[in-house]
């Protein structure tokens, strides 16, 4: 755990990538999703070369292709324009938003793997998470709202609190959701990008509330990504 009033150095240090766009291992260019598992390893979603790769703890020379990498198609061994990526830990596989291809698709991390599953279909995905008890959540940014799936499960549960009602600005509403975060207590935070402002829905709820006061995160533009520190959301 991280200490309340931890400092942090001031200079990073590269763990990934850091030789200029390109397509080599040692590369990446405009990546989008990140997840790092319980042994430090890194996976990252390539984006513009259509692939995930992955850094193990203390290998930041070159990184490792485990999914994709064949360039742009809709094949089962290709992905178009990936967006997320998380690890299902229960059965040692990647979870991908296949965004192009409006798919979100499974490829276990078992060495000599070439090709994925469908998990769904027919989504316009930009971000994936996965509670506790291995929901799966997706944000379908063609239909502003964000739906839960029990794996397995092809049409999903729309999470009613989480958009569902059209475009726009209101309280239960989202325009255009970005990446996702589900807590313990498997209440959703949403980045929601054209509207600069994360939003939280409280499990159970109708609306959404501005996440963590408005004067902290109110004063966003193009709010993308969300990372919360378990001493937040305990």
């Amino acid at each position: 755990n991280i200490p309340v009033n931890a400092n942090w150095t001031q200079q990073g240090v590269s763990i990934a990538g850091g030789h200029g766009n390109g397509n080599g291992t040692n590369q990446l260019y405009w990546p989008h999703g990140i997840f790092v598992d319980d042994d430090q390893t890194v996976v990252i979603v390539d984006h513009m070369y259509h692939r995930i790769i992955q850094w193990k703890n203390g290998h930041t020379t070159n990184g490792q292709i485990v999914a994709g990498g064949k360039g742009l198609g809709n094949g089962s061994n290709r992905l178009d324009y990936p967006t997320d990526v998380l690890i299902d830990e229960e059965t040692d596989s990647l979870i991908i938003c296949d965004r192009g291809n409006k798919r979100v698709v499974r490829w276990s991390r078992c060495s000599g793997t070439t090709q994925g599953e469908i998990l769904i279909d027919n989504i316009d995905c930009f971000g994936i998470a996965m509670d506790e008890q291995r929901y799966l959540y997706a944000s379908d940014v063609g239909k502003w709202e964000v739906r839960r799936y029990q794996l397995g499960e092809k049409n999903g549960t729309l999470v009613v609190v989480a958009g569902g009602n059209g475009k726009g600005a209101k309280l239960n509403q989202l325009n255009d959701s970005y990446y996702l975060f589900v807590d313990r207590q498997q209440n959703v935070y949403v980045a929601d990008y054209k509207n600069h402002r994360v939003m939280k829905w409280t499990k159970g709820e109708k609306e959404g509330l501005w996440s963590l006061e408005e004067t902290v995160w109110g004063m966003l533009r193009h709010s993308c990504r969300i990372l919360m520190d378990s001493l937040l959301i305990r």
